[in-house]
């Protein structure tokens, strides 16, 4: 049932894009709707099969071998969760947090930024790579990263209205302006409702059982989440902010709209309740 709700999730998240589109291809004119209809088809093919190559190509991401301490970390806990093993990565960046990424669990990642092997003990790293395993074996990631691919392209083009509508002076266009506003407004909404805060409570759960106690997970959050607050995460593409397992500090407004994360507080309180 969950996997069906995801892939259902997915359709809607493909489809409200081509609408989107083809929307502004019919604001532009009737001619821009074919070229606006090529461009969705395309942009869909590459959420599905490259979406997940692009958060890790963005986080700068560098894949480890069966040397590293790491990915035989990983390799312990996907055996212990029954999943195949993840591709695995470290990302250069001082902000401490992980995701997870990839269509299916065949075709799954997980990377961790260097601030969090450097911050983290080796028992709160287990209980965060669990967490980020869970999102794979619960299908979670291919809506998230098709989410966060569509939310960039949302913001892009929020973004950009907001760039021609203030040059109005100068001959820009309002028009460009209200439709920013709409886009980032429907397009926060929409990508909050597809990636329900709920997700969340139970990849932390289920990433207890994995891992085989909830206080790695519990103590790294609380950890996360201060940090977090004071070390910003230097992402080109903050729409991706849904797939980390603590929102990062990005200091980018209008791509707070896009945040999707459930409070820190209440997260640790439920893991808490299961010890």
């Amino acid at each position: 049932m969950h996997t069906f709700v995801n892939n259902l999730k997915t359709a809607v998240l493909l489809g409200g894009l081509t609408g989107l589109m083809l929307f502004v291809g019919a604001l532009l004119g009737k001619q821009f709707i074919l070229p606006f209809l090529f461009i969705a088809i395309v942009m869909n093919f590459v959420a599905w099969f490259f979406s997940d190559k692009i958060a890790i190509a963005t986080m700068r991401g560098k894949e480890v071998g069966a040397e590293s301490e790491l990915h035989g970390m990983v390799a312990r806990l996907a055996e212990r969760a029954g999943l195949p093993m993840p591709r695995v990565y470290v990302c250069p960046h001082e902000a401490p947090n992980a995701f997870a990424t990839g269509r299916s669990p065949k075709h799954a990642a997980v990377a961790v930024t260097q601030g969090a092997m450097r911050l983290l003990s080796a028992h709160e790293l287990e209980g965060v790579l669990a967490h980020e395993l869970a999102h794979i074996k619960n299908r979670d990631t291919l809506t998230s990263t098709i989410a966060a691919t569509v939310a960039g392209v949302l913001a892009t083009l929020a973004q950009w209205g907001f760039i021609l509508g203030a040059g109005n002076r100068q001959g820009g266009n309002p028009l460009a302006a209200l439709l920013g506003l709409i886009v980032a407004a429907v397009g926060a909404a929409v990508i909050k409702a597809m990636i329900s805060r709920s997700r969340e409570y139970v990849a932390d759960a289920d990433g207890a059982r994995i891992a085989g106690t909830p206080d790695g997970l519990a103590s790294a959050l609380a950890k996360l989440e201060n940090l977090n607050r004071r070390i910003p995460m230097h992402n080109p593409n903050p729409a991706q902010n849904n797939l980390f397992i603590v929102e990062p500090l990005t200091g980018n407004s209008l791509l707070q709209l896009f945040a999707s994360h459930p409070p820190t507080e209440k997260r640790i309180a439920a893991l808490r309740r299961m010890g």
